[in-house]
């Protein structure tokens, strides 16, 4: 990444951003951006050894990061997140919802209990970050929501269900919130060339041998 280009095309000097699932593949990318752009950013992950690390890699790029452990399936957990992030750098003006629990039955082998864990984390978690986090960002010029989602959610497979209701629920439900729509999104993310998709690669390799 060339940061002084990139600080050139995207000043956000002062500005503050969360990104969940943001130590590792799409999420890490994302805040080595908003770092580079000059924005203060909280980075959230349930290890907080990823945490850790995180953050001090962030600070390479010349600004200030924290590295919160969250699960996005603890409410409570999530709303700690706003309050140390705001604690932190005493604002907040960009949200990007990036982390997901990939977790995937067919239909005729869904149970209530995996139905929870995934919309726990994949819907009620982003919808209470959103909600802890609005009185900031309602006071923010520059407020903003990402939702990255998977470019999954708009094909069929019946081996997504659980993950493309909550993904398209997040989605509407953010389009729809008078107070922060003009400057929310969703991004259907494909296939990346980071390291999630490579410890994949090479776990399938492994698999094969």
């Amino acid at each position: 990444m060339d940061r002084q280009q990139l600080h050139h095309l995207h000043d956000l000097t002062g500005r503050v951003a969360i990104v969940t699932g943001g130590t590792r593949g799409i999420g890490l990318a994302i805040a080595e951006g908003f770092a580079a752009a000059g924005a203060k950013v909280a980075v959230a992950s349930r290890k907080p050894e990823s945490c850790v690390d995180t953050e001090a890699h962030l600070r390479t790029f010349g600004g200030d990061a924290i590295g919160i452990p969250t699960h996005m399936g603890d409410v409570d957990a999530v709303n700690a997140l706003v309050d140390c992030t705001v604690e932190e750098f005493g604002r907040l003006d960009i949200v990007v919802n990036n982390a997901a629990n990939p977790l995937t039955l067919p239909f005729g082998h869904l149970t209530v209990d995996a139905w929870e864990k995934s919309l726990g984390t994949n819907l009620r978690g982003p919808v209470f970050l959103i909600e802890r986090a609005l009185p900031h960002l309602e006071t923010s010029a520059h407020a903003a929501i990402l939702n990255v989602i998977s470019a999954g959610v708009y094909l069929f497979s019946p081996y997504t269900a659980m993950y493309a209701a909550a993904a398209e629920s997040e989605q509407a439900g953010t389009a729809g919130d008078g107070a922060a729509s003009d400057d929310a999104g969703s991004a259907g993310a494909g296939a990346s060339d980071d390291d999630v998709v490579d410890a994949e690669v090479v776990e399938d390799d492994e698999e094969k041998k």
